[in-house]
């Protein structure tokens, strides 16, 4: 048909069309994205010597930026190391009826083959309360399911062998991937969530209008640059291991592997100097990877390396969970919005991993920055056949938020009005606010993001612009739109909030840092440095932090949830305290000293020149049989405005301009927050593009 059609098109007499046609022969153009950057600068009355609050450069970008900074397969390799490969299924559910490694042992290089039977301790545990399965062993439930491992001289070898083994398999009904035919099948995860306030039944019953539709979110990889993997080397003493591993949770990382090796967790030692991306999917499933290669190092006796191949990783390990979100709501011809019924299904995969706290965050953020009388969130986690999803960036606040986004601008548009009137219409406006789970906070903050978004952006003005222009062109239209935001820090499981450091300082006036959270690129070790250099008045150059290390601070938690700053920030300025309050007598009684002799006398006189530090967060809890609770720590805000064009022939787009306003507090860096918020938005936009996996050819995701 094209050929057909192209001698036509190319007949046509530009000059005849009408000048609102010509735009179709206009494509995009790649330009260099230009950003401008406005921040709060420190009072003047701050020290000149004080790094807290000033634009600073992350402390590892030049090694980052010339390719020195090391990452774990950087690691150079140890003495006698094999390689581990992933042998995983080829079937979306079936019974396994014999594994046959035979071929692949008898192969130039392989050392060993290992499967459920080679586990020395447990090969399943409980995940909140939900069973998980290292390697397969009766049944599987999705492709990519992990079967067995090759573990090799190389690399290639490993790989090659991992392909040659053989697994015989019965396939089982039924067999589903989607979340419309999780639902036929009612194929949900336990417990199912819900959040009520208001008298739903009534409110329907007064309103002007009523509306119900869906909105579908698909899901999205997180393709940080660095693939998972670890290095595991066994020490050949009281069955000591020390791994070098890519985790957003080392501890949660150890905890694994000893559960899995049936050995206490102080014989195992996690280290992480930094990760290649990460943004949530580096917290669950590289325990497993770890506990298999683990077994793979004490079975051999050997250290052994695993390093993902980038479609394996993005096949075994999943990535952002799709959401569909149901909804009927009730509104006034004004575009008040007196009622919402949303129910919200998201496709959980195979097991449950963490799909239960991911959909209860989603139903946390469903009222975003609106305060609706009546509102009611129910969240069903659907089991499919595909590999589970896990955390990725937002952790469920993304769907929950977007599902009422989508609410207000139908609305907006079934009334006639502009959305963002409507927007303003339902916005929380008191002083003093509730959440529908009755957690109190203060809107303040939001509407000046709010107002201060629509002005620097120009909306009004711009907006009578893109009138202007979609009257003008046929084929390219332009649109803009601004959406406000209300998003909960810290971890609605209490526990978790807390953070834990360790400094040292050495005879020479050196410091060293040691803490709990773990460095991705988000700059929690920069921001850690710069507050050690506020607290202890030195320079960050005397300052260093080498690694997170379970032996050196333990039990932390994971780094995510936008918390991690917080936890070990504030753990770092309470080890940092106690040791200038050692400090401080010595300070007195010598004030014309240096710091390295305060430091020299202060050894001398047998003052501890280590601390630790402790950071215990608020209580935070939920309770989901009365729709109420403390479930965060704060709330920060924020306001986005954006202009796209979109190609009405094509579907090609491109953003043309956005302005975010975020609400950080006092920023301890505004050089490295600003890259946070514009990496991201760019992340979102990949998100909003519905980067979903499709399911074919027996369930691989494509």
């Amino acid at each position: 048909m094209f050929l057909d059609f192209y001698p036509i098109v190319q007949d046509v007499n530009v000059c005849l069309l009408p000048l609102e046609y010509l735009s179709a022969l206009k494509p995009f153009k790649n330009e260099v994205p230009q950003g401008h950057h406005s921040f709060q600068l420190v009072s003047n009355a701050q020290s000149s010597q004080d790094p807290v609050g000033h634009p600073m450069m992350h402390q590892a970008a030049f090694n980052q930026a010339t390719g020195e900074a090391q990452y774990y397969d950087d690691i150079p390799a140890v003495q006698g190391e094999l390689f581990v490969y992933m042998v995983t299924s080829t079937r979306a559910h079936a019974k396994i009826i014999n594994i046959d490694p035979s071929e692949a042992l008898g192969m130039t290089g392989v050392v060993t083959f290992l499967s459920a039977g080679d586990v020395p301790g447990q090969n399943r545990r409980m995940l909140f309360n939900n069973p998980e399965e290292l390697f397969a062993e009766e049944e599987v439930s999705c492709v990519g399911q992990i079967i067995g491992a090759v573990v090799a001289e190389s690399r290639e070898q490993a790989r090659r062998a991992a392909q040659m083994v053989k697994v015989t398999y019965q396939d089982l009904l039924p067999v589903f991937f989607t979340i419309e035919e999780a639902i036929q099948h009612q194929s949900f995860f336990d417990p199912k969530r819900k959040l009520e306030r208001g008298d739903m039944d009534k409110a329907f019953e007064t309103v002007d209008q009523i509306l119900e539709d869906e909105i579908y979110l698909g899901g999205q990889e997180h393709f940080y640059m660095e693939t998972q993997g670890l290095i595991a080397v066994p020490k050949g003493e009281n069955g000591e291991l020390e791994l070098f591993v890519a985790s957003q949770h080392s501890a949660y990382t150890q905890e694994v592997v000893g559960i899995t090796l049936g050995i206490d967790s102080n014989k195992i030692t996690c280290h992480v100097r930094r990760l290649g991306g990460a943004f949530g999917g580096k917290v669950m499933k590289i325990a497993s990877l770890s506990a298999i290669t683990a077994t793979a190092a004490v079975k051999t006796g050997r250290p052994v390396r695993c390093v993902l191949e980038r479609g394996d990783d993005m096949l075994i390990t999943s990535g952002r969970h799709p959401f569909l979100g149901k909804y009927k709501v009730g509104y006034n011809n004004d575009g008040t919005i007196m009622a919402a019924d949303i129910t919200y299904y998201s496709n959980g995969g195979c097991t449950l991993n963490e799909s239960l706290a991911i959909m209860e965050k989603a139903l946390l953020h469903m009222d975003n920055a609106y305060k609706i009388p009546n509102l009611r969130g129910r969240g069903l986690v659907c089991k499919t056949y595909l590999p589970s999803y896990t955390a990725f960036r937002g952790f469920g606040g993304p769907q929950g938020l977007m599902v009422m986004e989508s609410v207000l601008h139908e609305v907006a548009v079934k009334c006639g009005l502009p959305p963002q009137k409507v927007r303003e219409i339902n916005m929380y406006r008191e002083e003093e606010c509730y959440t529908h789970y009755k957690q109190l906070f203060s809107p303040r903050d939001m509407l000046r993001c709010w107002d201060e978004c629509l002005d620097k952006a120009g909306y009004h003005d711009r907006l009578q612009a893109i009138q202007q222009f979609n009257t003008s062109n046929r084929w390219k239209k332009r649109g803009i739109s601004a959406v406000p935001m209300k998003f909960g820090v810290g971890f609605s499981k209490g526990f978790f909030n807390q953070g834990a450091a360790l400094v040292n300082i050495y005879k020479d006036g050196s410091v060293l840092v040691a803490h709990g959270g773990t460095e991705m690129g988000q700059g929690i070790n920069t921001k850690a440095l710069q507050i050690a250099s506020r607290i202890l008045k030195v320079p960050m150059s005397s300052i260093h932090i080498k690694e997170t290390c379970t032996g050196n601070v333990p039990n932390a938690a994971p780094s995510a949830a936008s918390f991690g700053t917080d936890a070990v920030g504030m753990a770092v300025k309470d080890a940092c305290e106690k040791l200038m309050r050692r400090l401080k007598p010595f300070m007195e009684n010598h004030p014309k000293y240096t710091w390295q002799q305060w430091i020299f006398e202060a050894y001398c006189q047998k003052v501890s020149l280590s601390a630790t530090g402790f950071f215990m967060g608020p209580h935070t809890d939920m309770d989901w049989e009365n729709s109420e609770g403390p479930a965060y720590y704060y709330f920060t805000f924020g306001a986005c405005c954006s202009e796209v064009e979109i190609d009405c022939l094509t579907g090609d787009h491109k953003n043309l301009r956005t302005d975010i306003v975020m609400d950080v507090g006092r920023s301890l860096n505004p050089a490295i927050d600003i890259g946070q918020i514009e990496g991201g938005f760019v992340q979102g936009i990949g998100g909003s593009d519905d980067q979903g996996s499709v399911p074919v050819q027996d369930s691989c995701p494509l």
